[in-house]
This record gives structure tokens, C-alpha cells and sequence, in this order.
């Protein structure tokens, strides 16, 4: 009898009721650049049943930390900012002119609702337009930094002030998650909550699993990446790791628009994403597929050219060069409010991530010359 062809794979489970529950609350809590405190909070009550000690470091970036008295230290790392907006100029008639902070995309801008972040509470606005019978039709203008505009409802600079709202507000977007036709995680900023939220889950995974680590986890929630990676710069000098194994988001290109030949060929639900790239250490990256393959995680490669754009450079450039690999969430849309990640990669990050610790020996040695 013919051997039957290869079955799809049974697709293990890891993201629980509870677990999906606060990553719902922590993805809809805004955590713009500079402003993470909030949700660095509640990351840290999540993770605090799992962990024996908690850090957080002067700018905000929090580490739960698992055998802290150990000599050999590796970190599991996400970033927890969101790309948002700033108000940069309040006009006399009342509107409001912004600035990014971080990548935010202008050409989503128009249409939106937002929220003002002030002392005095949230204050809303919209993101105004011209409506289409008011443009011209030959040669419209395209929304651009110096065009788009919030509009607060008030009519004068005065009324906007007496909201709360000054230059240096930092505002972001209201939108929320929701789960696409069973399929997809969909909201803002899982670039890159979803990564903190996977390696909250590999800390949940290691306490219920009773699985004793012979080495000092870190697991590292850092701030400020949308704006240069400054919050892993910050904390990896502060912990100086021997292997760091960082966690983001990279780009599903089987939407219309993106090309394959210069963004690869990626798909959402096809698995995490292994990355080649210089700031990748190549036995790093062995380990990372080693363990996939004994696993049976499905998983999909991505080359870099120069740099990753992500913590993995921070870390591998840090101190004396600390071994560095990356693992890549597929999402669609990325800095936009619909971003989309398929609820499978989520669950296979989270068991690569996990398998990669079981394996790593305490006191290993990437060298490639030893």
C-alpha cells in the first residue's frame, strides 16, 4: 500500500481563556513611546506568579526574572511601545497639528479616531478631511505630515488649552481587538504587545510545566524600540547577557502591494520566522531550527540586509557582542490599526521560545572558534 503523503501537522494549543483575556486588555491599553508605564504594569502583575524577582529600569523597561542568583543569563525579549502621535502646533481657530513619534503612517491618518492623552484625562478628537466634494477631482492632494490635521471640536486656541491639551500631548488611536473570523488576532499595536505577551506566556508555560532552568532567565519587556531600540540598548548593558533570543513582528507579503522580491515570501500561519541577518549569531540560529525540527513547529526564513530593525541589534552590538537570534511573528499591516497575526504563529512562537530555553545548556558557548 502507498505511504499516504504527509498530513498537516495537529496543532498544539498554548493561549488559554485567561491568557487571551489580558492580552486583550493589555492590546487595547495605549502604550505610546515614552509612555509605557501603564501597561509595563500590567505586564508585570501578569508575569509576577511565574517569576522570583521583578526590575524596572529608570526609563520604564521591565524584567521578570526567573533564578536571579545564576551566573549564565539569558534573555527572552519583546518591546511593549506603540507608534503614536505628538501635538507639535494649535492653531487660533482650535485645530491641531501633530508630529510622530515613532513610524506612525500620515496615510492612514485621515478619518481616524483618537485619543488626547492629558492630566486632566483622554480628551477625543478625529483626524479631519476635506470631503470628496470638496476636492479637486484631476489632481487630488494626498494626506501628508504637513496636512493632516485633529479636530477637537473646539473653535478657538483658548477652548483647546482649557481641555488639557497643550504641545507634547501624546495621542494615539482608539481602535481595539477583535479575533477575524476565528482565524486572527487583529488590533493596534501588536507591534509588538503580541511579543510581550509571548513571552509572558513561555514564563507561564515554564512555571505550570515545573521545568527548572540550570541558567538565569530574563525576560525583558523593553520600551522605546519604535524610536531606535533605545529601551533594549538601555537594559542590555544593565543585565550584560550571555544569549539574547528577542521576539517582533515582520511582514506577511502575500497581500496586493508588497513584492516578493524584495520583502521574501512570508504568510501569516505558516509558523514563526527565523531571521539571516550579521547581528544574528549563526549557532544561535542553529539552535533556534534545531529546535523547531525536533519540535515539529513549523517555521519560515527571512533575510535581513545590514540590520534586522529590531532589539536583536541592540543586544548582539552590546558589551563584549552578546550571541543574538530572532524570532519574527508574520503580521499584516503593520503600523496600522487593523494590524492582523494568525492565532497559530502566535501559539508556535510561544513553544519555540519555550523549546529553545529546554535546550540551551547552562554556561553555553556560541563561539565559532573555540
Amino acid at each position: 500500500m502507498a505511504k499516504k503523503k504527509d498530513e498537516k501537522k495537529q496543532h498544539v494549543k498554548v493561549v488559554t481563556k485567561s491568557s487571551l483575556a489580558f492580552f486583550e486588555e493589555y492590546i487595547n491599553n495605549p502604550s505610546p513611546t515614552g509612555f509605557e508605564s501603564k501597561g509595563q504594569q500590567m505586564w508585570l502583575d501578569y508575569i509576577k506568579p511565574y517569576i522570583d524577582e521583578q526590575y524596572v529600569d529608570n526609563y520604564g523597561t521591565a524584567v521578570g526574572i526567573i533564578n536571579p542568583k545564576a551566573k549564565y543569563k539569558v534573555v527572552i525579549e519583546a518591546h511593549a511601545d506603540e507608534i503614536s502621535w505628538f501635538v507639535n502646533y494649535i492653531t487660533s481657530d482650535g485645530l491641531i497639528y501633530v508630529i510622530r513619534n515613532g513610524g506612525s503612517d500620515h496615510q492612514i491618518a485621515p478619518s481616524k479616531r483618537v485619543n488626547i492623552h492629558t492630566d486632566n484625562g483622554v480628551v477625543k478628537a478625529v483626524f479631519g478631511w476635506p470631503a470628496i466634494h470638496t476636492r479637486s477631482g484631476e489632481k487630488e492632494e494626498a494626506p501628508t505630515l504637513k496636512n493632516i490635521f485633529l479636530d477637537c471640536g473646539c473653535t478657538t486656541k483658548d477652548e483647546v488649552e482649557k481641555l488639557g491639551i497643550h504641545v507634547g500631548c501624546v495621542i494615539t488611536y482608539e481602535d481595539e481587538f477583535m479575533l477575524l473570523n476565528d482565524r486572527y488576532y487583529v488590533g493596534r499595536a501588536l507591534d509588538n504587545r503580541a511579543g510581550g505577551f509571548m513571552i509572558a506566556e513561555v514564563a507561564r508555560l515554564l512555571k505550570e510545566n515545573k521545568k527548572k532552568l540550570p541558567f538565569g532567565l530574563y525576560i525583558v519587556n523593553a520600551v522605546q524600540e519604535e524610536i531606535g531600540l533605545r529601551g533594549a540598548e538601555m537594559i542590555a548593558h544593565h543585565i550584560k547577557p550571555n544569549l539574547a533570543i528577542v521576539t517582533d513582528v515582520t511582514h506577511d507579503t502575500q497581500t496586493p502591494m508588497i513584492s516578493k522580491i524584495t520583502q521574501g515570501d512570508l504568510a501569516c500561519g505558516k509558523g514563526p520566522v527565523v531571521s539571516y541577518a550579521p547581528a544574528v549569531q549563526n549557532n544561535v540560529n542553529k539552535l533556534l531550527i534545531e529546535s523547531a525540527q525536533k519540535a515539529d513547529i513549523p517555521f519560515q526564513r527571512q533575510a535581513s540586509s545590514r540590520s534586522t530593525g529590531t532589539d536583536t541589534d541592540a543586544f548582539a552590538y552590546s558589551n563584549d557582542g552578546v550571541p543574538s537570534a530572532l524570532i519574527s511573528l508574520p503580521l499584516r499591516y503593520m503600523h496600522t490599526t487593523v494590524e492582523m497575526i494568525h492565532k497559530e504563529d502566535v501559539d508556535n512562537v510561544i513553544r519555540l521560545i519555550y523549546e529553545v530555553l529546554l535546550n540551551v545548556k547552562d554556561g553555553q558557548d556560541f563561539r565559532y572558534i573555540k
